[in-house]
């Protein structure tokens, strides 16, 4: 009994002691924000706010403390109180931190996925489960608005401009060639597989100050960091095998893959139409380390190299008895090499070295032969971080020096580039709502002997939680390609602008996008009096459209789909073009409807692709109208499925144009008239009607659920 009396003497002297700390949280606008976590730092006392916004706790702590309040997207509130036994009363007022992930982004004519906390739009398991793309970096965004189906080709073709205007960064680091060779009016492939990549990010066009030397788009590659685990992958597949083995350590990882592809068993059982003398075949062999440098530090190194052969026999038009052979070997190396981190809370800095040579020995029966070799080392280093709350800065230098040099015979011609760059790119936060980029990229080129200037800038509003518009203007230049340069190193840099406007929402993993653009062409190379070795920059041209993307993986149960829309006009007079025109690469109407579905209880997953292109020009010289005439539209129904029978096991099935279409891309002439002064023809088609792809992909590691299936 005498010790209850105790307590409950001792009891309201206790409760005097403490302080009481109350109040109320409110945004700039005097809206109350409940959920608030208010709390004495260092200590365990505290709160959150109620939806009115008030708070109210008791603390034993004396003398001078710090109340702490925060709340996600607002900056965080410290003020020093004197807690003495008295209560407080404090109000307090949050102000919005911009540059928080709710802030506004730039998405004028770009998808990005690589910060899944940034709303991911494409992703490297997008990329290797879409039917028909096999797996190819290009193939599967050329399902998105604002590419276009060009089947003989397999590049990325974007509003108007042909697929050499898409230029491939890892890293930040230029990919020179970055597509395998292929055969004339064949589809070539990217050399880089996308499980290589955290992020992809596709600008198809106004795209950052860093980057150049790309008139249409960019496609930004971010390398992976690190692996988790050992493992050891076994490819058996129907053009080839591949054996890749990854070791992880605390703070790194390297791995290292080689591949050997050889389609003439393939081309055996199915019948194409073109007449291999070689059927491709290649080995590839490729290595990447990944090192953790200090606290915040990374170094990144990859590797590839390639050895690539085919031949075949090109048949004259008209005339299909004669023919010639025409053979190609490809050998190409690039190394990329990155180190990343950060300098100090605010600022962050990246540094890296890529070098690329790719020779191409090209043979024509016994009577011409040529080797074409080009080398590139571009170096870059970029610095970005925070001014203040409302302004973030991006800015580096750059160097590219490429050569390029081509043999045949006795025969030789050469030229050296030297581009010496420098960029800086602003983002200026008026608030959480608005946001504006203004950027500007200097280049010198030592051939041509100039120093251009091209602005850049970009806005962007969000219209509520989910929506958002932007816009974008930029100037863009890109060096002439190697076989116009080489014959007439006077040539300047061909150059575009481009005006982009668009509307995107994103909510509960849904996305809405509509996007118009206009692009304007100048400088372009131009044959003149119809001359091939004659050039000057006079051409011109212009693209405009609008383009529509859906996607939506939350609907249906284990079903993402997406559907894009693109309308093009366009027209160029450029190389040999006597009047304006369309290109022959152009089409005005493009859909791509995508649907991907998951069997859990069978453990497989099944992809349909559907693709549509409006006829294309072609020029018929048997008639007086310049690309006067149309193909038929491009259709293409293509699937895939994946089945696991073991979770380390995947056997991988994919069919392109699965109703056998026989797409036609274009025509053929031959060079001179018959008798009759008639231009024979042929049509430009697919090497076969059907692509089969079937693969058995077995991984060996501790954790027995882990497979190749984001890498198919």
């Amino acid at each position: 009994m005498k010790r209850l009396l105790y307590l409950f003497l001792i009891i309201p002297f206790l409760t005097n002691g403490q302080t009481k700390i109350s109040g109320t949280v409110t945004d700039n606008n005097g809206e109350a924000i409940p959920g608030a976590n208010v709390f004495l730092r260092d200590t365990y006392d505290g709160t959150t706010t109620d939806a009115s916004g008030k708070f109210e706790f008791a603390s034993d702590e004396r003398g001078e403390q710090f109340l702490v309040v925060t709340f996600v997207g607002y900056k965080e509130f410290q003020k020093a109180i004197l807690l003495n036994g008295n209560p407080i009363s404090i109000d307090v007022e949050l102000q919005e931190s911009i540059n928080q992930l709710n802030a506004v982004t730039i998405t004028a004519g770009s998808f990005t996925a690589s910060d899944e906390s940034r709303r991911t739009v494409f992703k490297a398991l997008d990329i290797a489960t879409t039917a028909g793309a096999t797996a190819d970096i290009a193939g599967a965004l050329n399902t998105l608005p604002g590419t276009q189906k060009v089947g003989e080709s397999g590049r990325l073709f974007v509003r108007g401009g042909d697929g050499n205007e898409t230029r491939t960064f890892i890293d930040g680091n230029v990919v020179l060639d970055a597509y395998s060779p292929a055969a004339p009016n064949t589809p070539s492939r990217g050399r880089f597989l996308p499980f290589m990549f955290k992020g992809t990010s596709f600008s198809t066009g106004g795209y950052s100050a860093e980057y150049g030397q790309a008139l249409s788009s960019v496609l930004a590659l971010d390398s992976k960091d690190k692996e988790e685990e050992n493992r050891t992958d076994i490819g058996l597949m129907s053009v080839g095998a591949d054996v890749a083995h990854t070791q992880a350590w605390e703070g790194g990882s390297a791995g290292a893959k080689i591949q050997y592809t050889n389609i003439t068993p393939y081309f055996d059982l199915i019948k194409q139409e073109v007449d291999w003398a070689t059927a491709p075949s290649s080995i590839s062999a490729s290595s990447a380390v990944r090192q953790s440098v200090g606290k915040t530090g990374m170094v990144k190194f990859y590797g590839n190299i390639d050895h690539a052969n085919f031949a075949l026999y090109e048949h004259e038009i008209g005339n299909q008895d004669n023919k010639f052979l025409y053979d190609l070997t490809n050998n190409y190396t690039h190394l990329n090499g990155v180190y990343q981190g950060a300098i100090n809370e605010n600022w962050s800095i990246r540094s890296g070295l890529s070098y690329t040579v790719s020779e191409n020995d090209v043979q024509i029966d016994n009577n011409y032969s040529a080797v074409m070799t080009e080398r590139g080392l571009h170096a870059k280093t970029v610095v970005s971080g925070s001014i203040n709350d409302h302004i973030e800065l991006k800015t580096g230098v750059e160097i590219l020096n490429r050569e390029f040099d081509q043999q045949s015979g006795n025969a030789s011609t050469c030229f050296t580039e030297l581009i010496t760059a420098g960029f800086a790119e602003a983002d200026l936060y008026a608030s959480s709502k608005f946001v504006t980029r203004v950027g500007v990229r200097a280049e010198h080129n030592s051939m041509m002997e100039t120093i251009k200037v091209d602005p850049r800038i970009s806005l962007g509003y969000k219209t509520g939680e989910n929506g958002q518009v932007s816009m974008a203007y930029g100037r863009f230049r890109q060096t002439p390609l190697n076989k116009y340069f080489i014959l007439d190193t006077d040539l300047v840099s061909e150059q575009a602008e481009h005006f982009i406007a668009n509307y995107q929402f994103i909510s509960n993993s849904r996305t809405f996008r509509v996007e118009t653009y206009y692009k304007r062409y100048f400088d372009l190379v131009k044959y003149v009096n119809a001359d091939p070795n004659t050039l000057e920059n006079t051409g011109d041209g212009f693209a405009k459209g609008f383009e529509l993307f859906w996607r939506d993986n939350k609907s249906l149960k284990n079903v993402d789909y997406w559907i894009s829309y693109s309308y093009l006009d366009t027209e160029r007079n450029y190389l040999n073009f006597p009047v304006a025109s369309t290109p022959n690469f152009a089409s005005r109407h493009n859909f791509s409807a995508v649907y991907k579905h998951f069997f859990t209880k069978l453990k497989s997953q099944l992809g349909l692709t559907y693709s549509f292109a409006s006829p294309r020009t072609y020029n018929d010289p048997n008639t007086a109208d310049f690309n006067g005439g149309r193909t038929p539209s491009y259709q293409d129904l293509s699937a895939n499925i994946s089945y696991l029978p073991k979770p380390y096991i995947i056997v991988h099935l994919s069919c392109t144009n699965l109703m056998g279409r026989d797409n036609i891309f274009g025509y053929q002439y031959s060079a001179a008239p018959d008798e009759n002064g008639f231009y024979a023809s042929r049509p430009i088609t697919q090497p076969a009607k059907r692509f089969l792809f079937l693969g058995v992909f077995i991984t060996l590691s501790k954790n027995k659920t882990t497979n190749q299936l984001p890498s198919l």
